[in-house]
């Protein structure tokens, strides 16, 4: 895993070791943030399953404003925390360790960008994107994107999926406020 672009580019991020954990692949990555880029700078960003802090740490070297972390895998944060240390500056994140809900529930101001990566057996992610339309937790114009290992075919009151990607077993769907 690697910084695919921006001020980091390049950089080498620590990973899981073999452990049963799926970061976003690179080219996945590359992907997304092709399709992105032109969100990302000065944005708020909610990396909310962030696993290894990846999807956020590529959105701080895209200059995003701020970055909050959150997972409740202790695992995950000692990952996370350590690939935040490589950076070779101070940034405007913060990190909690929360169950998706908590975290959701505590956010005061919305985001322009939500990452929702959570384990593909698990549906909380469909559950996170209720959460985040109940709480209003997008700004206008801002994007929620959810990773998994199939197609979405649901609705979300309040949200709109605008846009599905399919990279391998991967899909990423994007969800924008109606």
């Amino acid at each position: 895993m690697r910084v695919i672009s921006g001020r980091y580019r390049g950089l080498v991020l620590a990973d899981f070791n073999g452990k049963a954990i799926r970061p976003t692949t690179d080219r996945v990555k590359e992907s997304l943030f092709n399709i992105l880029m032109f969100k990302i700078s000065g944005a708020r960003v909610l990396d909310l399953f962030c696993g290894s802090a990846g999807l956020g740490i590529e959105c701080m070297s895209r200059g995003a404003a701020f970055v909050h972390f959150n997972d409740i895998s202790e695992d995950s944060l000692k990952v996370a925390r350590t690939n935040l240390k490589r950076l070779s500056s101070q940034h405007n994140c913060s990190v909690t360790k929360l169950d998706y809900a908590q975290c959701l529930n505590m956010q005061k101001a919305p985001f322009d960008i939500i990452f929702i990566d959570p384990p593909y057996a698990d549906d909380c992610g469909i559950y996170a994107l209720q959460l985040i339309s109940e709480r209003q937790l997008l700004t206008k114009g801002g994007v929620a994107v959810y990773e998994r290992d199939r197609s979405f075919s649901g609705e979300i009151e309040g949200l709109e999926k605008y846009d599905e990607r399919k990279y391998g077993k991967t899909y990423l769907t994007f969800f924008r406020l109606t």
